[in-house]
């Protein structure tokens, strides 16, 4: 398995931005698709997008799109959410994941996971 970090999260107010990084190591990353969740309290883990193993091509869910943008640096090892115009119903932990597919929307489509990074949007 790849280990994975992610960082960046934190607190905003409604209509700001954040990025998050997640930085792998252990494995060939550019071998691996990279994909983004998040889960609020009390909610299921729930798909954001995902991108490519060339981060050529990405895949957001319709209610992100256009307010989020997942990016890869694969000298860096490293993959991206930009993340703009948020809104409290944004507020959820952040994971980022790893696998051999584009894409799957559940979670047990990713064999390497993250520890999450923390993101609160105030009202």
């Amino acid at each position: 398995q790849m280990q994975l970090v992610e960082s960046g999260g934190g607190l905003v107010q409604a209509g700001g931005s954040l990025r998050l990084s997640c930085a792998a190591s252990g494995r060939t990353f550019s071998s691996y698709v990279m994909a983004w969740f998040r889960q609020a309290p009390g909610k299921e883990r729930e798909f954001v997008g995902a991108i490519t193993r060339s981060g050529g091509s990405t895949y957001l869910v319709d209610s992100m799109k256009g307010r989020f943008t997942i990016t890869r640096d694969n000298a860096k090892n490293t993959v991206y959410l930009q993340m703009s115009s948020l809104k409290p119903e944004d507020t959820a932990v952040y994971y980022c994941a790893a696998g051999s597919v584009f894409w799957r929307p559940v979670a047990n489509g990713y064999d390497s996971w993250g520890q999450g990074t923390q993101v609160t949007v105030s009202s």
